[in-house]
């Protein structure tokens, strides 16, 4: 089995007002919610919001890396994200990117191709499990926790 390292770490929980979430991440504190229609306040992002948030905002700021260390005149990257779904239930997630700045099209090009293969584009597009941490029980086993005997007098 191979280790693997911790590269971030996230933890939500869950408010007294209808649907918000209190979201840690690092030292940094997001707000999640869900719009008024779907019963909560509107108060955050709604959680696909915060993920196509973190694709955009990978595919930005790695985009913005490569161009810097080639030299070339990016100016700024603007990645316009949206989460579709059809009458069926099938969904899907659209990315349009714009490269603002004297770019030549072989050098478009190859920022366009090094935005398909982003770390967190990766994640969500290979599908990445999701696995109970090894510091906790699977879900399936927490209901068959015994409970703890009371101590006899």
């Amino acid at each position: 089995m191979e280790d693997y390292a911790r590269a971030a770490a996230a933890v939500a929980t869950g408010l007294p007002t209808a649907y918000q979430v209190d979201v840690h991440v690092g030292r940094h504190r997001l707000l999640a919610d869900e719009p008024a229609s779907h019963g909560g306040t509107d108060g955050g992002p709604t959680p696909f919001g915060l993920l196509l948030s973190a694709i955009g905002s990978c595919t930005a700021i790695t985009l913005r890396m490569y161009a810097e260390r080639k030299t070339w005149p990016l100016e700024d990257v603007r990645v316009h994200m949206a989460y579709e779904k059809r009458p069926d239930g099938a969904g899907r997630i659209t990315r349009r990117i714009d490269l603002i700045g004297p770019l030549d099209d072989a050098q478009r090009a190859r920022l366009l191709d090094i935005a398909e293969r982003t770390p967190v584009t990766r994640a969500v597009r290979e599908s990445m499990p999701i696995v109970p941490a090894a510091d906790h029980p699977a879900p399936s086993t927490l209901a068959t926790v015994p409970e703890p005997k009371a101590q006899q007098p």
